[in-house]
């Protein structure tokens, strides 16, 4: 079981709050449900969702992230079993009927929603009172974007989630399905050469100069420093940096010499710096986070960095 324990301070005295965690009961999976954008920065979509007569199972839980890509969630409701191998059983099957994950997309959350699924990098996410060491070997053995999230309750009202492994960095991917839609050769990204480029982030790197990319690279060195619980996602337009949730996102743009980072910070609660960052919770970005911080130079970064910690430190 977990080696994780919580301790409440009376005065001088320490006492230990007693957890349980030997099975994931219905109405965890129901409080999930209800909480899943502010427990994990999923949007909930459907739950026991019907594979069909062919598969014959029920996925626990579907839902979106912050970053469009669709998400399994199952949950380990007994010591032996085996859910990371029905996860990746549904998400297989999920990667053939993608269709019809859109379709329910867009009645949740609407068509503009649906049309932009990102179908780069789908999440397995199994949670469970506890792993066996089987399962954290396997899991790192399996080229799939796979997450283990360990919990606790406890009888005063609390909830932990630890993250127990995730994959260090996921690169966006072609999926090379037959009914995938091919970009057409007439949307460019800055006069992209090739028009079935995976990552936009790549090509922009490409075409920086040195400095530009020297300091993209200084910021994505000095937050994964943060601890090795910090996750890298690459997607098409941006990088991802996350724990449970996103903290940050970076973009790079070589025409105008900015790096650009989309921070999960309440802009109302900044000193705002014309030219340096501003509020863009009313303005439409990819990524996600309510405070842009542009970044020209070396000194911006140093201004940027105590940000960038704090965001994650409160991630």
């Amino acid at each position: 079981m977990s080696d994780v324990k919580l301790f409440k301070i009376d005065s001088t005295q320490v006492y230990e709050l007693p957890g349980d965690a030997l099975q994931v009961e219905r109405s965890l999976q129901a409080l999930f449900e209800a909480n899943l954008e502010s427990l994990l920065g999923i949007r909930f979509l459907a739950t026991e969702h019907a594979t069909g007569s062919v598969h014959g199972g029920r996925i626990d839980t579907l839902g979106l992230d912050e970053d469009d890509s669709p998400v399994i969630i199952e949950y380990k409701r007994a010591v032996n079993e085996n859910v990371i191998n029905q996860g990746l059983f549904y998400l297989d099957w999920l990667l053939d009927h993608r269709k019809e994950f859109q379709w329910l997309v867009m009645e949740k959350l609407g068509p503009d929603i649906a049309k932009d699924v990102d179908w780069s990098a789908p999440r397995l996410i199994c949670i469970a009172g506890d792993f066996t060491k089987y399962d954290q070997h396997a899991v790192k053995q399996i080229a799939r974007n796979i997450e283990l999230i360990r919990y606790r309750r406890f009888e005063t009202g609390l909830l932990m989630l630890e993250l127990i492994h995730a994959p260090k960095q996921t690169k966006s991917i072609s999926t090379n399905l037959s009914d995938t839609p091919k970009p057409s050769s007439t949307i460019t990204d800055e006069s992209v050469d090739d028009p079935y480029i995976s990552s936009r982030i790549d090509y922009r790197l490409a075409k920086s100069d040195p400095v530009l990319r020297d300091l993209f690279d200084a910021v994505r060195q000095y937050i994964i420093g943060f601890g090795d619980d910090v996750q890298i996602k690459e997607l098409k337009n941006y990088i991802a940096f996350k724990r449970l949730k996103n903290f940050a996102c970076a973009e790079i743009y070589p025409q105008v010499k900015v790096v650009t980072l989309y921070l999960r910070l309440d802009p109302t609660k900044m000193d705002l710096e014309d030219g340096f960052s501003r509020d863009v919770t009313k303005i439409g970005h990819f990524g996600t986070g309510n405070l842009e911080l542009s970044l020209k130079t070396m000194d911006d970064f140093a201004k940027a960095q105590p940000l960038l910690r704090r965001a994650y430190e409160g991630s």
